[in-house]
C-alpha cells in the first residue's frame, strides 16, 4: 500500500488545496498518470502518481486545504492489473473517513526537460513534462503545425479536451509559439459546463499591520440581477485579489514618472530582431533592454532593492527580477532568479521561457516566489502611463509602457520627432523617498538612452 500525500512544491509551500481528484476509489491509475490538481497560491498543478496500483482510499475533500506531507490517497501497488472499474468505492466520500496515519513522505521527481538559466529549480512531486506529439494515447488527429510550440500540450489541456471532445487538431493556440492553452480548448468547447467549478479559497489570508484609523463601514453587496451571470471567484482569482488588497493597506504607496528616448533602442531591434531570433531561438523585444537598464540601476541604489521585515530593512546583494505576466487565469509575476548575474541575451532566454510556462499553467511555486524588484509591461497593449500596485515585499515596481513617435526638442533647440516612451515607478515611501526614486529612474533613463546594446547581443 502506498500513501500519496500533499506534495511540497517549493521551500515556501506549507500546505496546498486539492482542486479536483483526478481518480475515484476503485479506479486503475498507472505511473506517472495524473491523481489529482492541486493549488498553491498562484500556481495550479497536477500530481502524477509515482506507482501503478489501484486507488483504495481518498482521505480528503475536493477544495479541502491541507498541510504539506498530509496523506491524501492511498494506492495499492496489488491492483496494478485493474480495469478502471469502481468496484470497491463503496463506504461513502473521504468526509466519512479519518486519514490514516502518513508514512514516509513518496520520493520527489523532478520535472523533465531542462530549467531555464538562472531560475532556480525546485524538485516538487510534479506532472511530467508534456510530449512532444500529441497522439500518445490521446487518440486526438495530428496536430497542425502552427508554430514552434504547436505540438506541445499539458496534461490539463489534454485532460480538457477529452472532457469536452475538441479536435486539437482543428484549434489555433494563442500561447507563445502557437502552443494551445487552457482557454483555447474552453473557447473551442463553446463555454460548455461539464467542469466543476473551482473550489472556493481557504487559505490564510495575508498578515496585514493594523491601521491606527477606524476600519471603514462595509460596502453592501449588491445581489445579481436577472440580466447578470453569476460564477464562483477561481482560487487564483480571489489569491490574486488578496495580494493586492493587501499591498494597498501594508504600503505607503507613491509614483514617479520619467520620459525616454528610445529611438536608438528601437533602430536597433529593427535592425538585429531576425538575426536574434535565428541565433538565439527567442523574440528581441525591449523588456530584456529594460531589464538590464533596470538591474544596474538597482545595483546603484541599492535601497529600492530592498524589503522591511518588521523593524528591519533588508537588502539583497542580488537581483531577483519578477516579470509580470497576463494568461487565462489573470496575472501572475514569475521570478528570474540572479538577474544581476545575466547579458542580455540570457535575460531573453529567461523571460521568453518563463512567460511561455506560466501561460501554459506549468511554472512551479518557487518560480514566482523570491522578487526582489518587479517590472511589469502594460505597453504592448497601448497604456501611455500606468500605475502599477507594488508587488509585496518589493519596495517598488517598474512598468514600461507603450513607445510612441512624438515631436521632442532635440540639439540646438530644433523639433524632431522620435520614439519616446514613459517609464514609471511606484514605490513604498516607508522606504524610498522621492529623491532617491527620482535618482533611480534617471539612471534607468540614462542606461536605456546611452548604452550599446549591440555589443550585449553579440550579434
Amino acid at each position: 500500500m502506498t500513501s500519496i500525500q500533499m506534495p511540497q512544491l517549493g521551500e515556501t509551500i506549507v500546505e496546498g488545496t486539492i482542486l479536483k481528484w483526478l481518480k475515484n476509489e476503485g479506479e486503475h491509475v498507472d505511473q506517472d498518470e495524473p491523481l489529482f490538481e492541486i493549488s498553491t497560491d498562484k500556481v495550479d498543478t497536477e500530481v502524477p502518481s509515482p506507482v501503478a496500483g489501484t486507488v483504495t482510499k481518498l482521505l480528503v475533500d475536493e477544495g479541502a486545504t491541507v498541510a504539506v506531507g498530509t496523506a491524501v490517497m492511498e494506492i495499492d501497488e496489488g491492483g496494478a492489473s485493474g480495469n478502471g472499474s469502481s468496484s470497491g468505492s463503496a463506504g461513502g466520500g473521504p468526509a466519512d473517513r479519518s486519514p490514516a496515519e502518513a508514512p514516509a513522505p513518496v520520493p520527489a521527481r523532478a520535472p523533465a526537460g531542462p530549467a531555464p538559466a538562472a531560475v532556480g529549480s525546485p524538485a516538487p512531486v510534479t506532472a511530467p513534462a508534456p510530449s512532444g506529439s500529441a497522439q500518445q494515447g490521446e487518440g486526438f488527429a495530428t496536430l497542425v503545425d502552427r508554430g514552434p510550440r504547436s505540438q506541445i500540450l499539458s496534461p490539463i489541456v489534454r485532460r480538457l479536451a477529452k472532457e469536452r471532445g475538441v479536435d486539437l487538431s482543428s484549434v489555433a493556440g494563442s500561447g507563445e509559439g502557437g502552443r494551445i492553452t487552457k482557454a483555447d480548448v474552453l473557447a473551442a468547447s463553446g463555454g460548455r459546463a461539464g467542469q466543476p467549478a473551482a473550489a472556493p479559497p481557504t487559505a490564510a489570508p495575508a498578515t496585514v499591520t493594523p491601521l491606527p484609523t477606524a476600519a471603514p463601514a462595509p460596502v453592501q453587496a449588491v445581489p445579481a440581477g436577472a440580466n447578470e451571470d453569476v460564477e464562483p471567484m477561481s482560487h487564483i482569482r480571489s489569491a490574486i485579489a488578496t495580494h493586492m488588497l493587501a499591498s494597498t493597506v501594508q504600503t505607503a504607496r507613491a509614483w514617479t514618472m520619467v520620459e525616454v528616448n528610445v529611438e536608438r533602442l528601437v533602430r536597433l531591434r529593427e535592425a538585429t530582431k531576425d538575426r536574434f531570433k535565428q541565433a538565439y531561438g527567442v523574440k528581441l523585444t525591449y523588456l530584456p533592454m529594460v531589464t538590464r537598464a533596470t538591474v544596474d540601476a538597482l545595483r546603484a541604489f541599492p535601497l529600492v532593492n530592498s524589503r522591511i521585515v518588521g523593524g528591519d530593512i533588508v537588502t539583497p546583494r542580488f537581483v531577483n527580477m519578477g516579470i509580470a505576466v497576463s494568461y487565462d487565469a489573470g496575472l501572475i509575476v514569475p521570478v528570474i532568479k540572479g538577474v544581476d548575474a545575466m547579458n542580455t541575451v540570457g535575460v531573453a532566454r529567461a523571460i521568453a521561457d518563463l512567460a511561455a510556462r506560466a501561460r501554459s499553467h506549468e511554472l512551479q511555486p518557487d518560480e514566482v516566489q523570491g522578487a526582489t524588484f518587479t517590472i511589469t509591461n502594460p505597453g504592448p497593449y497601448g497604456s501611455i502611463a500606468s500605475v502599477p500596485i507594488i508587488n509585496q515585499p518589493n519596495a517598488g515596481i517598474l512598468s514600461l509602457d507603450a513607445i510612441q513617435k512624438r515631436p521632442v526638442v532635440v540639439e540646438e533647440d530644433a523639433i524632431a520627432v522620435r520614439h519616446m516612451v514613459y517609464i514609471s515607478m511606484s514605490w513604498d515611501h516607508r522606504l524610498i523617498d522621492g529623491e532617491l526614486a527620482t535618482r533611480f529612474l534617471a539612471r534607468v533613463k540614462q542606461n536605456l538612452e546611452s548604452w550599446d546594446f549591440a555589443e550585449d547581443l553579440g550579434l
